[in-house]
């Protein structure tokens, strides 16, 4: 039988081993899950006990060779995740329960879609194992984990759609895990006759006449105040550009919520100096009368297949520069690299009229105690429908050309 563990650090495996388990599974090399982003997290104090992101890793080892993994964590509360529990929290405070700690797979701060269970096939050939047969041990464990800590439940947030099977065939002691559903915006690279888009114009031949005349207006209007875009890969990002991106960042976040952001200086020192190869920053500077000035930056990482929006900061509010930075921009640098898919991260209507598709997303929930597990079950069964029904009237406002 296959032995499961929960370490304390992701500094108790080896950076190789859990890199090469990882790309195993995931050949495009999906940058969240790596060793070097959570060992950044981490090390800069992003994800401690003092944070409320206290790291529970699970490892899956067979006669002593790792086939599994899993990144895990101890959460005190619910910052952070964007699939959100509150209301469970609250029901749990008002029947004199605790809901936290509760045990957490998902990448700390980032709600976008990747994989959450690594397993490696030819050794769970080799030792006659089925990817059915782990999902079924790795819940049970997890449960019996919570039952055994008195921890709440445990819950995977953004993981792939086409795990949803596994999980869902899986039992665990009183009820499987229960399947949520969300909705973000993604943009797909899905150019005419099947292929890819050629450049951004082939794009915007896809839209309506009013949409596309809206698109442009809104990118000339950027051009025209005198701002000029760049974008920068690895090496190419200085350290004056990483200097004035943590300024932007911290002081954007500060405006718009009262706090600097749930990441240090600390952080990004680290995936600039680790992971600069899957990094994408996007520099606006403003022509002045003294010379070029740094007005925002927005910050991306990319693999083989997508791109994935992550943080911005500006300095200068001008009309149109977060969606000229944040979307067009990306839009344009995923054509250039051939990525199938853009995720620009949460939410945002605003998004659809500017080509990004309404997109579902998943995650799975269990809880330890059978009345409230029931409970979440019941209103799953009313919220998945209007979930669905969201995304059905989204599509609905795509400002691509019908018929």
């Amino acid at each position: 039988m296959p032995e499961l563990t929960l370490i304390h650090s992701i500094h108790e495996i080896d950076a190789n081993a859990w890199d090469a388990l990882w790309l195993s599974q995931n050949q495009h090399r999906y940058p969240f899950i790596r060793h070097g982003f959570l060992a950044a997290l981490e090390d800069s104090g992003c994800t401690d006990t003092e944070s409320g992101w206290t790291p529970r890793h699970l490892l899956i080892h067979q006669q002593g060779t790792l086939i599994g993994a899993m990144p895990l964590y101890l959460k005190h509360h619910s910052y952070g995740e964007y699939v959100f529990d509150w209301a469970w929290a609250d029901a749990y405070r008002r029947n004199g329960l605790e809901y936290y700690p509760k045990l957490l797979c998902a990448i700390p701060f980032t709600p976008a879609t990747g994989p959450r269970l690594a397993l490696d096939q030819a050794a769970l050939t080799a030792f006659n194992l089925t990817p059915g047969d782990l999902y079924q041990q790795v819940t049970e464990f997890l449960s019996l984990s919570c039952q055994q800590q008195q921890w709440s439940g445990w819950h995977c947030l953004f993981h792939p759609g086409d795990e949803n099977p596994l999980w869902q065939q899986a039992s665990a002691p009183g009820s499987g895990p229960l399947q949520r559903t969300g909705c973000q915006f993604h943009w797909f690279n899905r150019g005419q006759e099947g292929g890819q888009y050629q450049d951004f114009d082939d794009f915007l031949s896809m839209f309506n006449s009013r949409k596309r005349k809206s698109v442009r207006k809104e990118r000339r209007q950027v051009k025209d105040r005198g701002v000029t875009l760049t974008r920068l890969v690895g090496d190419q990002i200085s350290a004056e550009d990483w200097d004035k991106f943590y300024y932007f960042y911290h002081t954007t976040y500060l405006k718009r919520s009262g706090n600097t952001g749930y990441l240090n200086r600390e952080f990004f020192d680290a995936i600039a100096r680790d992971m600069g190869d899957q990094i994408l920053m996007v520099k606006a500077e403003l022509q002045q009368a003294d010379g070029q000035h740094n007005i925002a930056s927005a910050l991306c990482f990319f693999d083989d297949t997508h791109l994935y929006g992550r943080y911005w900061g500006c300095r200068e509010d001008i009309p149109g520069l977060h969606f000229e930075a944040c979307y067009y921009q990306g839009i344009e640098f995923a054509i250039e690299r051939g990525l199938q898919v853009f995720d620009p991260g949460a939410q945002g209507e605003h998004k659809i009229q500017r080509g990004f598709e309404p997109t579902l997303t998943y995650s799975q929930h269990w809880l330890t105690d059978p009345r409230f597990h029931a409970a979440v079950d019941d209103f799953l069964q009313r919220e998945t429908p209007g979930v669905e029904a969201y995304r059905d009237d989204c599509d609905t406002y795509l400002p691509f050309k019908r018929g």
